[in-house]
């Protein structure tokens, strides 16, 4: 017995180093938030005053409503068109190889060559750039992780209920949204919390895709502009509280994939 623990302890040791080097920078960071001096240097106590300066400032505030509007706007659209992508391809499963290449595609195509490519686009048909500009471009880059977390449930799903309600006589519309739907709204609520959590938390395709003026600018945005003249404590807590919705959202979405596995 001694022997077995002594033979992992090297990789309990690797393990930790690995999640020490990921999550101890973001530690800091949260703890910083909470320093009421703000300095990176010395703690000088325990205090909220970043995030009540936070709670005061306009220019973060209107960022945080422009990320919520492009964020449920996204989040809805991806979520319908993903799981009807899914959808389709499940039923042409066995044709679909170049489709899935190229559903898939904005999620293996660096964010940099995919937003160059949407401006470029966008600028060839003369669509003045915005808040909505940023919310078409974060559909296209949300949908493709949509549709994978709604065809990973489809790949369990037992499709001879569907024959049976064929069978007693409701229609595709009717087997749809009491049949199939029910089964699948797991995988679609967690697809959509992914897609809002990515929607927040995406820099650089907003940053290409935003118009001029602060009608346009997100969170991820506006904290870029930020850090350009240094790290402030008020730049900590926002990290901190965008951390945190993206995480709680992460962690539901994981939880329901998981539930609809079992």
């Amino acid at each position: 017995m001694r022997m077995a623990n002594s033979s992992r302890l090297p990789g309990r040791l690797v393990l930790l180093a690995v999640f020490g080097f990921l999550y101890l920078p973001i530690a800091v960071l949260v703890a910083l938030s909470f320093n009421e001096a703000g300095l990176p240097t010395s703690w000088s106590g325990f205090s909220f005053k970043w995030y009540a300066a936070l709670a005061g400032n306009g220019e973060i505030l209107g960022a945080a409503w422009n990320t919520l509007v492009v964020a449920v706007f996204a989040t809805l659209i991806s979520t319908a068109l993903g799981t009807l992508l899914a959808l389709g391809m499940e039923t042409r499963r066995r044709k679909s190889t170049g489709l899935e290449a190229l559903a898939f595609a904005p999620m293996v195509i660096p964010d940099i060559v995919l937003a160059v490519a949407l401006l470029t686009f966008l600028s060839l048909l003369n669509v003045t750039l915005g808040l909505h500009t940023i919310i078409i471009s974060h559909v296209i880059f949300d949908l493709a992780f949509v549709s994978s977390v709604v065809r990973a449930r489809l790949k369990h799903f037992d499709y001879s209920i569907v024959e049976a309600s064929r069978d007693l006589g409701a229609s595709g519309w009717t087997t749809f949204w009491r049949v199939t739907f029910p089964v699948l709204l797991p995988a679609i609520i967690a697809g959509g919390l992914l897609a809002f959590t990515l929607s927040v938390d995406e820099f650089i395709i907003a940053f290409f895709t935003a118009g001029a003026g602060r009608s346009s600018i997100t969170l991820p945005i506006q904290i870029y502009s930020m850090i350009r003249f240094g790290i402030t404590p008020e730049i900590n807590a926002l990290a901190t509280i965008v951390m945190g919705v993206s995480a709680l959202a992460l962690l539901i979405s994981q939880w329901l994939n998981k539930e609809q596995m079992q």
